[in-house]
C-alpha cells in the first residue's frame, strides 16, 4: 500500500514538475547573435543602402520601430525564418538583402554575368578574327611587293635591250 502512495505521489510530482520548475524564454536584445541574424536579412527601406541591423537609428526612424518589431517577435517565440516570412508577404523581395535561391530571382542575380561572360568571349574570337585577316593581308601585300620587284626587274631588262639596240 505504501509503495502504491510513492508511486502515486511521483506521478503527480512528475505531472506538476513543469509547474513547479519553470523554464524561463531567453530575452532577446538588440546586441544578440540571434537578433544580428534575423536583421541583417532585411534592407532598410529609408534609402541607406543598409540592412536593419547595420542602419543607424539616430539617422532613421524607421529602422527603430523595425529593430522593436524584430526582437518582440523573437521574444514571442518566433525564429529568423518565420519573421523572414512574415515581412516577405508584407513587403515582398525587395525587402531582402539577398535574393532567394530559387525561380526568377536567382535568374535575375546569374543572368547579367552570364551574358558579360559570353559577350567577353565573342569580342575575343571577333579581335582574333581581325588579326588573323589583317595578318593574311600583310602576307598577300608582301607578295605584291615582291611580284612588283620581278616585274620591274624584267622591265628594265627589256628597256636595256632595247636601249643596246638603238644607241
Amino acid at each position: 500500500m505504501k509503495s502504491k502512495i510513492y508511486i502515486g505521489l511521483l506521478v503527480i510530482a512528475f505531472i506538476f514538475q513543469a509547474s513547479i520548475f519553470q523554464v524561463q524564454a531567453k530575452e532577446f536584445d538588440y546586441k544578440s547573435k540571434e537578433f544580428e541574424a534575423a536583421a541583417s536579412q532585411f534592407m532598410c527601406t529609408c534609402g541607406c543602402g543598409q540592412d536593419h541591423f547595420e542602419c543607424d537609428p539616430k539617422t532613421c526612424n524607421l529602422t527603430i520601430g523595425f529593430k522593436e518589431d524584430i526582437v518582440e517577435m523573437m521574444n514571442k517565440g518566433w525564429d529568423k525564418d518565420k519573421i523572414r516570412e512574415y515581412y516577405l508577404n508584407i513587403y515582398g523581395e525587395e525587402i531582402l538583402t539577398a535574393p532567394e535561391k530559387s525561380g526568377f530571382s536567382l535568374v535575375a542575380w546569374v543572368l547579367p554575368f552570364v551574358v558579360l561572360g559570353i559577350a567577353g568571349v565573342a569580342i575575343f574570337f571577333i579581335i582574333r578574327k581581325w588579326v588573323k585577316k589583317k595578318g593574311t593581308d600583310e602576307t598577300t601585300f608582301d607578295n605584291e611587293i615582291d611580284t612588283d620587284e620581278v616585274e620591274e626587274e624584267i622591265l628594265s631588262s627589256m628597256i636595256e635591250e632595247e636601249r643596246k639596240k638603238y644607241l
